[in-house]
């Protein structure tokens, strides 16, 4: 039987990589207030992984979304 989506089950799992990488360094960051790379930037007085955290989050959901509901948006 062939595989449906196998491009949205990497998506998944690149994602949900993210979101433990990215949810890592936001939860150093807010709970202990260092970053754990040195300098972090930040964006109207938000860290800048807590972007990459929401960011890799969205894409987590979206891409879960599309395996069981079996769809995909194909690009042109």
């Amino acid at each position: 039987m062939e595989e449906k989506l196998p491009h949205m089950k990497i998506i998944c799992i690149i994602s949900f990589i993210g979101v433990l990488f990215s949810g890592y360094f936001s939860y150093i960051e807010l709970a202990e207030g260092k970053c754990p790379i040195g300098g972090c930037a930040s964006i109207l007085n938000i860290p800048i992984c807590i972007y990459g955290f929401i960011m890799f989050l969205m894409l987590f959901i979206t891409s879960i979304l599309g395996i069981r509901h079996g769809s995909a948006i194909m690009c042109p």
